[in-house]
């Protein structure tokens, strides 16, 4: 039997969900409020991210191929995918939107890697996609699907990239180094090409952007997800994981008292269905899928 995680641990995965349900406001605050195009704010948080873990690029890893594609679709792809998403949906919705990623990430480990899903799994998708499928469809959420639907996209590619992460021989904070890299090689020629107003919106505001870029490349993307795979790395992720089940209530309470999200019933439902269903997917055993990353399908 596992030992109990001890209060310093529970009070670090605390930051971390408040530091990953923060960076769902402050990432609506940079693409809407400020009009940051969301393709250049993904490109200043690779670039934060590179620079702080730049030593950690040596040596080549094995597999490099694998590793820039998984780190793209769990790094870069999908966080351009969220930032678009952000324009228009509320943070709340969206936080809702992202448990999608786990039944998603069980779903493309039975295509890919033949995993075997017992009827306890299979509820806990169904009800996990069920809750999310009534939270895009809520009141609270009209007028922003197009959003919500990027949002969904986000989480698809985040998942499948989280399913191949076993298949390669590299750390989480040595990938997400990588990731970051790949996600510059990307992201660069498509906000040259797809966007413009990158300069004039920095110009305009020009502290609020970098601080919001240093929150979500420094605070989260590095701070974070050190700090979360480094209690992985002691713990028992069956221990570990369920705590990361806070970040979409504390994205829900955020989004309320920050951007004044307006929070109706239908929309609790769907995140409590949601967050019922991945408890259920999260507690039941699996040699294949990577714990850690189905609640959370990108850094």
């Amino acid at each position: 039997m596992s030992a109990p995680l001890p209060l310093s641990a529970i009070a670090v995965l605390m930051a971390c969900n408040m530091a990953w349900a923060l960076n769902i406001v402050v990432s609506k605050l940079a693409v809407d409020e400020l009009g940051v195009p969301p393709l250049f704010y993904t490109v200043l948080r690779s670039m934060l991210v590179v620079v702080v873990l730049f030593p950690l690029l040596r040596p080549l890893p094995k597999q490099l191929l694998r590793v820039l594609l998984i780190g793209f679709a769990i790094s870069g792809g999908s966080f351009a995918l969220l930032f678009a998403g952000l324009k228009t949906a509320t943070p709340s919705a969206a936080g809702i939107v992202n448990l999608s990623s786990a039944p998603l990430a069980v779903l493309f480990a039975v295509v890919f890697l033949g995993e075997k899903v017992g009827w306890r799994r299979g509820l806990g998708m169904g009800l996990t996609l069920g809750g999310v499928l009534l939270a895009m469809g809520s009141p609270s959420a009209a007028g922003s699907i197009t959003g919500l639907v990027l949002v969904l996209g986000s989480a698809v590619v985040g998942a499948l990239g989280s399913v191949f992460v076993k298949t390669i021989t590299l750390d989480a904070v040595r990938l997400q180094a990588w990731a970051a890299v790949v996600s510059l090689a990307a992201l660069v020629p498509a906000t040259l090409v797809f966007e413009s107003g990158q300069i004039a919106a920095f110009e305009a505001n020009p502290v609020p952007v970098a601080l919001c870029a240093l929150f979500a490349g420094l605070i989260v993307s590095v701070g974070a997800h050190s700090a979360y795979f480094r209690i992985l790395q002691r713990h028992d992720a069956n221990l570990v994981v369920p705590l990361t089940l806070l970040t979409p209530l504390l994205t829900i309470a955020f989004g309320a008292w920050l951007t004044g999200d307006a929070i109706g019933w239908p929309l609790l439902a769907g995140g409590a269905l949601a967050m019922v269903g991945v408890a259920v997917i999260v507690v039941r055993p699996s040699s294949k899928l990577f714990k850690p990353l189905l609640v959370r399908s990108r850094f």
